[in-house]
């Protein structure tokens, strides 16, 4: 069986600095949903650092499967995008952006060297955020009509189950949270009400 839970950071964690042969790596991890808020987040940082040489990361995205990118933003290739990437990975983070930017200090510091300064500071920038774990759910949304409503919500009671949204405007509609690998269980629970209608189930 597959857990119901992953770990993601709580907050963005702020930045975080690594110096090497006058090399400066400044790192920034964000909680994030999708690739649209990635893409805010990214312009904003370079906003912030547009005097900087290099700005790399990586991210992870989603529960089953993960998607997940690396960029290594003009350094040699694998050198810096999938450095930070392992450290999510590392740390078994998802719906996780890691920035490293780099301002560069005159000193070349070859493959080996930009690998471990990426690594480093990506893993002193998650290292210092709070992760947390959260529970994978699935929602299910029912329908059905007012005289059902009592044995509606003590079925939902009984089996304490969450409702995230209810709409009572024309028909009765809720939401109810389910744990992933419950939600076959709860959908049987709630479809034994003679006339409740199972409109869909969302990741």
């Amino acid at each position: 069986m597959k857990s119901d839970h992953y770990k993601t950071i709580a907050t963005p964690s702020g930045e975080s600095l690594y110096k090497i042969k006058n090399s400066k790596f400044f790192s920034y991890a964000f909680p994030v949903a999708n690739e649209e808020e990635i893409k805010e987040i990214l312009n904003q940082i370079k906003k912030e650092h547009y005097q900087a040489r290099h700005w790399c990361y990586a991210w992870r995205l989603d529960t089953s499967p993960i998607r997940y990118r690396a960029n290594d933003d003009g350094e040699p290739s694998n050198t810096a995008g999938q450095p930070i990437l392992g450290q999510l990975q590392s740390f078994e983070v998802t719906n996780t952006l890691l920035i490293v930017v780099r301002y560069f200090g005159g000193v070349k510091l070859g493959v080996g060297g930009l690998i471990s300064a990426y690594r480093t500071a990506a893993h002193e920038c998650l290292r210092n955020v709070s992760i947390v774990t959260k529970l994978i759910t699935t929602t299910i949304k029912i329908n059905f009509e007012y005289p059902l409503m009592n044995d509606v919500m003590r079925k939902i009671k009984q089996h304490k189950l969450i409702i995230s949204k209810q709409d009572f405007n024309t028909n009765c509609e809720i939401w109810i949270e389910s744990p992933k690998s419950e939600t076959e269980k709860n959908s049987a629970l709630l479809k034994s009400i003679y006339g409740i209608t199972i409109l869909n189930n969302e990741a």
